[in-house]
């Protein structure tokens, strides 16, 4: 292989690579937000004047 064909080759790998890592860290970026998302849906969720006693009826 020449030079000229081995330096495409690689530039290409980088791109590659580069494209790769970039999709990764949208990826975690947006697992990262949905976390917080549900941590403030479970914290709205939670009537706190519920659930503190139950009736009984014998």
């Amino acid at each position: 292989m020449d030079i000229a064909a081995l330096s495409t080759v690689m530039s290409q790998t980088s791109v590659a690579q580069q494209a790769s890592i970039q999709v990764m860290n949208i990826a975690v970026d947006q697992a990262k937000q949905q976390g917080d998302q549900m941590a403030k849906m479970l914290e709205t969720s939670v009537a706190p004047h519920l659930g503190g006693s139950i009736d009984l009826r014998a």
